[in-house]
């Protein structure tokens, strides 16, 4: 059911979650520090071990977690925006330049990256 995708995907949130909290009071940050990545992490060494020992997901399971990887990147995308013009503000003016930069000189490398993969392709 794809149900059971959606909840290992929210288990593997949560346990991320714990240990980038735990991580970030070791550290003495009032935060998650990497809390998603190793949700991700543990997402990927749990799909590798139920593979290699029972042959992979079920479709419909399989399909809760194609549901649920189709929303986590904009849902992610747009909180970590929140975060940084939080930081921006609070940061001051070299926040903001630092931000233009980013955005304008990876507008420049788009067509760039285009340009080369799409040459990869031809080969």
């Amino acid at each position: 059911m794809e149900i059971y995708g959606l909840g290992i995907v929210a288990f593997c949130m949560y346990v991320g979650s714990f240990i980038g909290y735990f991580i970030g009071e070791a550290l003495g940050i009032s935060g998650n520090v990497g809390g998603v990545g190793f949700a991700m992490l543990i997402l990927i060494l749990l799909s590798n071990y139920v593979e290699e020992k029972k042959g992979g997901w079920s479709e419909k399971t399989q399909n809760g977690i194609y549901l649920l990887s189709a929303l986590y990147i904009p849902i992610v995308i747009a909180m970590a925006g929140i975060q940084n013009v939080v930081a921006a503000f609070t940061g001051g003016a070299i926040a903001f330049v630092a931000g233009a930069v980013a955005t304008i000189g990876s507008m420049f490398l788009v067509p760039l990256i285009g340009k080369l993969g799409s040459k990869e392709f031809e080969k």
